[in-house]
């Protein structure tokens, strides 16, 4: 490298950068991009707890960090459930609400399930477990979209240098851009 101009190593910099993110390690995955799940509303302290805990094993499931509420994270979640009937079929539907470092809502994922159960309080281990793959497929998906998306804006940002131009004689010095 001791023949190689500032210019060039730069550009190998660059190209370096570009292929380790084809490579996985800056994107298509969601490790790496802590998630702080704040609350979920709509259900009993039981079944809260027991959605945590199926929540919880998903997210390890699908690669996600999910951190406790007071830790530091990039995204953190707020959770809403409730159930309705509809032609003798009882749905869960869920919404969770995905919001930024600067607490600005960055996506709200939403959906339903059948449930076993006429109420929230009375969802099983097995339905709650349901809820939390389908949630936390949608989170993950989130996540590694949103995660490829910052790789390719650090990428975008690496800038080559302002270059001067030589001056002989009389000429003004120019920036070059």
């Amino acid at each position: 490298m001791a023949g190689m101009t500032h210019a060039g190593r730069l550009a190998a910099l660059v190209l370096t950068v570009a292929l380790g993110a084809c490579q996985g390690s800056l994107g298509g995955s969601p490790e790496g991009v802590p998630v702080a799940l704040e609350s979920i509303d709509g259900a009993p302290a039981p079944i809260r707890t027991a959605l945590v805990d199926e929540l919880t094993s998903a997210a390890t499931d699908r690669k996600v960090d999910l951190v406790g509420a007071s830790a530091q994270a990039r995204y953190r979640v707020r959770g809403y459930l409730s159930t309705s009937t509809e032609d003798g079929e009882t749905k869960v539907a869920y919404v969770w609400d995905v919001f930024d470092a600067q607490k600005r809502r960055a996506k709200r994922l939403a959906g339903s399930s059948p449930a076993p159960a006429s109420s929230i309080s009375a969802l099983d281990k097995a339905a709650l477990a349901k809820l939390a793959q389908a949630s936390m497929d949608e989170i993950a998906e989130f996540l590694t979209a949103s995660k490829s998306e910052s790789a390719s804006d650090m990428q975008a940002t690496v800038e080559l240098p302002i270059q001067t131009a030589e001056v002989s004689g009389d000429e003004l010095p120019v920036a070059m851009q």
